[in-house]
């Protein structure tokens, strides 16, 4: 087990190598690399295979758009027969428009509960909905405090926060993870999520997992703390973060550092404070394991490690579609896409963006999956 631990990790350290800042990216790039038009037909460019035509509808994840955004526009500038339309509204709210029929696949910052699984055999047809998961990285919590630029806090600490149990940012409990910091005395304005976001799942696993006693209620999708503003989407919550003072929010990495937002440190019982980076996360991801069967392929992810230099507040973005019975009339383009975001290719044009690529092992068996979908 040991071996095959360092073994993921060598792998996840290998594909994180020289990720750095943020870029964010729109959908309306035009980059002209395609053959000839193909029709319903099979045009390669690059790493990317061309199948199908029409538009695709995709909705979900908001922690995953600005990956989202550089894939659409990489894989539409070869690929002009299909027209890819992937809405962030949150993974509760895409995972709901899926099972509805509504889109091609979803994106989920958490895995299928097992009555989503129940449900999505009604719509595919001789089958039932998977995990792929297509992306890792850091959930950062941003913070806008006057003055202060670094800024250090542990899991019990942030729990009783955004539990509305701590008020004031000069609160003792602050002050002794920040020796020397001149902290104010300002009232702390904690932002949560209004739409069901695998985010929030993702960040109150952590705070369950790592400061049980000090956060009481269930994680999921839907924010159970007590008091707080709510905004929507990860842009909402960052935005608040960056205008509003005293503010502190929870959001994917890209988007603090697309919006020039400090970061908090956190004490996780290591040596010393662990700043959330993509090669920090990388080393809290690397204790995930496979905990899904077949060709599904959910993660069980380390959100209390205390591994020195592991960032542990993090996400794997899925993309949930049918094993079997998907539409007929967008399968072809489902899985052309899905291949090109699994593949070499797609993976390594994220390393711009504050993400941390599949490592090869899951990524292979993210292709093999995708390849068999029917």
């Amino acid at each position: 087990m040991k071996l095959q631990r360092n073994n993921r990790l060598r792998a996840i350290a290998a594909g994180a190598l020289a990720l750095s800042g943020a870029l964010v990216l729109t959908a309306c790039g035009s980059d002209d690399n395609s053959g000839s038009s193909g029709g319903n037909g099979t045009k390669a460019a690059g790493d990317i295979k061309c199948e199908g035509k029409g538009q695709l509808l995709a909705s979900g994840s908001s922690a995953q758009k600005n990956a989202m955004d550089l894939w659409v526009k990489n894989y539409g500038g070869a690929c002009k027969d299909v027209k890819i339309n992937y809405k962030a509204t949150g993974s509760g709210a895409g995972i709901q428009e899926w099972l509805q029929g509504k889109t091609a696949f979803a994106g989920s910052d958490s895995a299928l509960k097992p009555e989503e699984v129940a449900s999505s055999k009604k719509m595919c047809k001789g089958g039932q909905g998977i995990n792929l998961p297509m992306v890792g990285g850091p959930i950062a919590v941003g913070f806008n405090v006057p003055g202060v630029d670094k800024l250090t806090l542990d899991a019990k600490t942030l729990a009783l926060i955004f539990d509305s149990k701590i008020k004031k940012w000069n609160d003792e409990a602050i002050k002794k993870l920040n020796k020397g910091v001149s902290l104010p005395d300002l009232k702390i304005q904690a932002f949560h999520r209004s739409d069901d976001s695998g985010t929030t799942d993702n960040f109150t696993k952590y705070l369950k997992a790592a400061a049980p006693s000090a956060w009481p209620h269930e994680p999921g999708k839907a924010w159970a703390g007590s008091g707080g503003q709510a905004a929507d989407g990860s842009s909402g919550v960052s935005s608040q973060v960056k205008q509003v003072s005293g503010a502190i929010s929870y959001f994917e990495l890209s988007y603090a550092t697309a919006s020039s937002i400090k970061t908090v440190d956190l004490d996780t019982g290591a040596s010393a404070p662990v700043q959330a980076t993509v090669d920090n996360a990388s080393k809290a991801i690397a204790e995930a394991k496979i905990k899904g069967t077949g060709k599904d392929l959910a993660l069980d992810l380390a959100y209390d490690t205390k591994a020195e230099g592991a960032y542990p507040i993090t996400l794997v973005t899925y993309e949930i579609a049918c094993d079997k019975g998907n539409k007929s009339d967008t399968l072809a383009a489902t899985k052309s896409f899905l291949t090109y975001v699994a593949s070499e290719d797609g993976q390594a044009s994220l390393k711009d963006l504050g993400y941390a690529p599949l490592p090869t092992e899951i990524a292979t068996k993210v292709r093999e999956s995708v390849a068999s979908l029917s």
